[in-house]
């Protein structure tokens, strides 16, 4: 499962109840309650504009995506202006629209997760006086993903209340307590029977309420509830089932549309289903043979290409299967070289959004991060941090600034950055550089006449589609945490501009500069650093977490008391004998993993699910060629004198675990093969009807010489023959994987038990 969301802006705000109306305001993305992003702080608006981007992999089961608008004050304290919480089930109605979503207040009646357990038994009691009554008996409760210290209460009317014993310290209680209430009936109720199903439901019913405990003078705090109707108990008189726990009512009144403001939001959210590996072998196969159809527009690529709205869409899960069967370069070749075939003017060479230009985007995006990282990050730094002017167009110019001084900041910033780029061609991933040569072999083969295009091939997308995106909007390559500032962003531009402009004009300095980019990739430089909470011990041998400032190289994992600061620890990458998690039972907190090296392990805890998965990966990876790797792991801590999994005694025993294993060095490795095929799967089916099109188109084209149709003029076919026999095998792979998910989803369905956990 994984999400991206664009915070695109915020309108109408409620005013600050001041004399100065404005606010500073940010936002944050929510896994229910779990803050997994936030946004810069926009300062003195009303209606602050973000334009951020987010995108993450979803590491644990939600219920809802909210996104909170907070307002920080001159004493830096934030407080909650609205929310925008959208059910899991409902992402998919604005999957990939830009949404005005009205702003919600923030109660903490309603902000509720988690989930509870009950069972109830209804059994008849002979009184003295010779009435009937009944008792709903026992309740077993367990609560997930709720606060600490946690009681329960129970009622089934106003008048009855009963409440279980505090369990405290967990996230998870057990209380396992029986409760019994009696329904009484007069001495004029004839039916020796009780009838569940002719009560007054509204009048029977259960209410379950869970309360975190509070020695507080401010009470306990309510953490959510369920509202059971006896009728549930049917004719059997037994009712077990889990409950979500749900927001309270409590009568006030609601909020008008738009009262506190609105955000726009774009919401993508997928969702895949993935079988093994065997299920897809036709399909993969059929994918993977595209490189050596000829022609290459027949191949089954190159028709998902065709038939999706946008490229893109096509581009993203191709690029990730040729990766990971390490295809990528034959197949960007085969399209690329059909591409310039079919270019007549040499100077639009790659300039459109076709699927050879989206694909080998992708790619440099996926090969190239680190290399942009290493390349540009410490300039682009600087310019972020100095705000220095850089305009020059005098209209734009500033009362205090001067058109000279401006110019020569710009240049001298344009001259670093095409410095660093045009001598780092040795940094260059060796996949961009066999697609580069691949390119200019292409070009150079199409236009014999003129040996300037074949650089220019490759300065289009070096310079064009790589380096000047990055420089633009450094947020959307991990180069800046946040979108820069106005005037930053300002600078950016013209910085990028330029770039763009001598990429296009690159005849001379730079044409001879393109074969030193295209060699050898020979530095991996990976960067990541953030605050967690770390353990450590006390004079009495207890273990305690401080929070610290952590930072990873390519060379050492170090943290630091803040920010700035010298090491209090470096540990070398090649001491690093596994990373992974640590199960929440160990200290009772989340989001938990641990660094294992020969003396001991080190227990980390991340800010949230999001962060603790991203240094788990980033660890593994730079440490995975490790000689001395293990192969089995504890997932739990040592404390009082065994470890928790496995109750060994020795603090130096094996571990009882396998360990996850390693993520291979090769980025093509690095990807699920199996969910980019259900991916392009998914793909062929959506636009199924398209492929059918498409089969008409080929069978015209074969029967009819003359004019092409209308309709059938946007595909490309070359070959009607070889392309539709691709369509015909494309066809019985999707209908054979459609009938394999509807199977599946019907025999979950039968196995399924309403009220299961």
């Amino acid at each position: 499962v994984s999400e991206s969301e664009r915070e695109r802006e915020a309108k109408n705000i409620a005013p600050y109840p001041g004399p100065n109306k404005m606010r500073d305001c940010y936002c944050t993305v929510n896994l229910d309650q779990e803050e997994v992003f936030r946004t810069k702080i926009i300062e003195k608006s009303l209606c602050p504009f973000y334009g951020e981007d987010f995108y993450c992999e979803i590491p644990r089961s939600f219920r809802h995506l909210c996104f909170y608008i907070f307002d920080r004050d001159v004493f830096r304290r934030d407080s909650s202006i609205g929310k925008v919480a959208v059910k899991k089930e409902d992402l998919t109605k604005y999957h990939g629209k830009d949404t005005w979503f009205p702003l919600q207040p923030v109660s903490a009646d309603s902000e509720v997760q988690g989930k509870v357990h009950l069972e109830l038994r209804l059994s008849e009691v002979i009184t003295d006086s010779g009435a009937v009554s009944h008792a709903a008996s026992r309740f077993a409760l367990s609560l997930s993903h709720s606060l600490s210290l946690p009681s329960g209460s129970f009622w089934p009317n106003r008048s009855e209340a009963k409440k279980t014993k505090v369990k405290r310290k967990t996230n998870n209680p057990q209380f396992d307590e029986v409760f019994y209430f009696e329904v009484t009936r007069p001495l004029s109720y004839t039916k020796r029977q009780f009838d569940v199903e002719e009560e007054d439901v509204d009048k029977l019913a259960l209410r379950v309420d869970l309360w975190n405990a509070s020695n507080l003078k401010f009470g306990d705090e309510f953490l959510g509830g369920v509202r059971v109707p006896l009728k549930v108990l049917g004719q059997a008189g037994v009712h077990d089932a889990w409950y979500f726990l749900q927001p309270r009512d409590n009568g006030s009144k609601s909020v008008k549309a738009d009262e506190l403001g609105s955000l726009r939001l774009n919401i993508v959210y997928t969702e895949d289903h993935v079988f093994s590996s065997e299920r897809y072998n036709p399909l993969t196969e059929l994918l993977l043979h595209s490189a050596h159809v000829e022609p290459v527009s027949a191949s089954a690529a190159h028709v998902l290409g065709e038939v999706c709205r946008e490229k893109q869409e096509a581009a993203v899960p191709l690029v990730h299967l040729f990766l990971h069967y390490g295809k990528i370069v034959p197949f960007v070749s085969a399209i690329a070289s059909a591409e310039v075939n079919r270019t007549q003017d040499p100077n639009t060479i790659f300039r459109g959004n076709s699927l050879t230009s989206k694909c080998i985007d992708e790619t440099m995006k996926l090969a190239g991060m680190h290399y942009l990282q290493v390349t540009l990050k410490p300039i682009i730094d600087e310019i972020c941090t100095e705000h220095k002017p850089c305009e020059i167009d005098p209209v734009k110019l500033k009362e205090s600034e001067n058109l000279e001084t401006n110019r020569e900041n710009l240049r001298q910033y344009v001259d670093r950055i095409f410095n660093v780029i045009t001598t780092s061609g040795v940094r260059c991933p060796t996949v961009m550089c066999d697609i580069f040569f691949s390119l200019r072999e292409s070009a150079a083969t199409r236009f014999q006449g003129n040996h300037s295009h074949m650089y220019t091939a490759v300065s289009s997308f070096i310079f064009l589609r790589f380096f000047a995106p990055a420089i633009l909007s450094p947020n959307l390559f991990q180069l800046r945490p946040h979108h820069p500032d106005p005037c930053t962003s300002r600078t950016l531009t013209l910085i990028s501009k330029t770039i763009q402009t001598l990429g296009s004009l690159a005849k001379s300095k730079s044409v001879s500069q393109e074969q030193t980019i295209c060699r050898w990739f020979t530095l991996h430089y990976i960067f990541l650093e953030s605050p967690c909470v770390n353990q450590g011990r006390n004079r009495f041998g207890m273990k305690n977490f401080k929070k610290r400032w952590f930072r990873l190289t390519n060379h050492e994992f170090t943290y630091h008391k803040t920010k700035g600061e010298a090491a209090l620890c470096s540990i070398p990458i090649e001491n690093i004998l596994a990373v992974e998690r640590l199960e929440e039972e160990s200290f009772k907190m989340k989001n938990m993993f641990q660094v294992i090296q020969p003396e001991r392990a080190l227990y980390i805890q991340a800010n949230n699910c999001v962060e603790a998965r991203d240094w788990i990966d980033i660890l593994t990876k730079v440490s995975q060629c490790n000689r001395k790797r293990l192969s089995t792991y504890h997932p739990s801590a040592y404390l009082n004198g065994h470890w928790l999994c496995c109750k060994q005694s020795v603090d130096c025993a094996p571990g009882c675990t396998p360990c996850t294993g390693g993520l291979p060095a090769n980025i093509q490795l690095d990807i699920d093969g199996d969910r980019e095929t259900e991916r392009i799967y998914s793909l062929f089916s959506t636009y199924m009807s398209k492929l059918v099109k498409m089969q008409e188109a080929c069978g015209s084209k074969s029967v009819y010489d003359g004019p092409e149709q209308e309709e059938y003029s946007s595909f490309v076919i070359d070959d009607p023959q070889q392309t539709y026999k691709t369509l015909k095998q494309i066809i019985s792979a999707v209908q054979t994987l459609e009938q394999q998910h509807a199977q599946y989803k019907r025999d979950k369905f039968r196995k399924t038990k309403y009220g299961s956990q």
